[in-house]
């Protein structure tokens, strides 16, 4: 590899590397099973040699691969049938002390990535549509859904730490 496609390669995963670590964490919740899911990713490019037309479309592959990487890992034997342990010790010590992080990793998957494109990645819905491929409609629901489950969540929290 020469050093020209070397330093390719080293901006494309700068570029991309905190999108796909947070799509993955979305996912698979255990911060190793995040790190092979990265590295798992960013060698399936290399290996592909893809070429993209703008950093858009490299960013929605990056997505799109990541998270159909991890859908095949939450149905994967081993992720079925053994015991992993228990998830929040397996969340990193910075985002124990996330109340709000660690209520939005307690929703279901449809509701967590859509929390987490509209706010952490700023997407709209019609971006968010498109990445996930469903109606517009359908990811304002889950978004409305997800915004409900999270204030029960939160607001259930309240009152027990009052207690």
């Amino acid at each position: 590899m020469t050093s020209k496609e070397l330093n390719k390669w080293k901006e494309i995963y700068e570029r991309q590397f905190h999108t796909v670590y947070q799509v993955a964490f979305l996912y698979l919740k255990r911060k190793e099973d995040v790190e092979d899911a990265v590295q798992a990713i960013f060698l399936k490019q290399m290996e592909k040699g893809k070429q993209f037309r703008d950093e858009q479309q490299e960013r929605a592959w990056y997505i799109t691969v990541t998270k159909n990487y991890c859908k095949d890992v939450l149905k994967s034997y081993w992720k079925k049938n053994v015991d992993v342990g228990d998830v929040p010790e397996s969340i990193s010590e910075e985002s124990k002390e996330d109340s709000l992080l660690e209520r939005i990793m307690e929703l279901p998957i449809k509701y967590r990535e859509v929390l987490f494109f509209f706010y952490y990645e700023e997407r709209s819905i019609r971006e968010i549509s498109k990445f996930l491929k469903k109606k517009e409609s359908t990811i304002g629901s889950r978004l409305a859904k997800a915004r409900a489950l999270l204030k029960e969540k939160l607001e259930q929290e309240g009152a027990e730490n009052e207690r």
